[in-house]
């Protein structure tokens, strides 16, 4: 790759922020190419170009909370809509979980820029993240993402008898969603009436839709870990900070 790209664009790829903070920190003079300060939206660098930050931008970024919520059903996951609050109205400090260990003091300003990285049906559960932290939210949904999410779900079979094993198989490779191809998802069996799916994707209520395609109602859906960060005993309605060298 030889061709000039933006500057932002470059600084998100490099893993240094997000493509919004970057323009925030071009526009501060935070930012150097080659050693010079670049001031300027839209100036296109090389990719054989040297690209650093100046020490106030890492400062800001250490500022930036990344919350982790046991989303109830009723909440939606981004902005408000049909009447339901987002799960961000649930961030205060008297629903902060008693045994969160994190030493960060709650204060108004980290509900700023606070947006979900990744999405919860209105009507599931389980752990929801929310950031300030644009390397956070690439990592967890940028389109090259591979983060592993869990989820534990109850079903019905709407026919008689139990789902067929070559429906299992199925689930685990071989549907089609939105004209593509699932990618291979981890699907099996926890007990009578409740599935374990591990995805490293997530279209728009994908589980419900892939259950359905095999005659599956989905009773019951609750997310209980994204990569190595898991629910845990996080109760339903409470958050907690991610804690310093937890790592999704």
């Amino acid at each position: 790759m030889t061709e000039p790209l933006r500057l932002s664009k470059r600084m998100s790829e490099l893993g240094l922020c997000s493509r919004r903070e970057a323009d925030e920190w071009i526009a501060r003079g935070w930012v150097r190419v080659d050693g010079v300060i670049v001031s300027v939206l839209g100036t296109k660098v090389l990719p054989s170009q040297s690209v650093t930050v100046e020490r106030q931008a890492s400062a800001e970024q250490a500022k930036r909370v990344t919350i982790l919520i046991n989303k109830p059903v009723g909440y939606v996951s981004g902005q408000a809509e049909d009447g339901h609050e987002p799960a961000m109205v649930l961030v205060k400090p008297e629903s902060r979980w008693l045994e969160d260990t994190s030493p960060t003091v709650f204060h108004p300003l980290q509900l700023k820029n606070l947006v979900p990285a990744g999405r919860l049906d209105i009507d599931s559960v389980g752990l929801l993240v929310l950031t300030q932290d644009g390397r956070v939210a690439k990592h967890l949904i940028g389109e090259n993402s591979t983060v592993e999410k869990e989820y534990l779900v109850r079903v019905t079979y709407r026919k008689e008898g139990r789902l067929p094993h070559s429906d299992l198989k199925k689930l685990q490779h071989g549907l089609f969603m939105d004209g593509e191809k699932l990618l291979p998802a981890q699907v099996k069996w926890q007990n009578d009436d409740q599935l374990s799916f591990i995805l490293r994707e997530g279209k728009k209520r994908q589980i419900r839709r892939m259950c359905d395609m095999v005659g599956l109602d989905v009773i019951g859906l609750k997310r209980v870990r994204i990569g190595r960060v898991s629910l845990g005993d996080l109760p339903v309605g409470h958050w907690r900070y991610l804690r310093a060298g937890e790592q999704f």
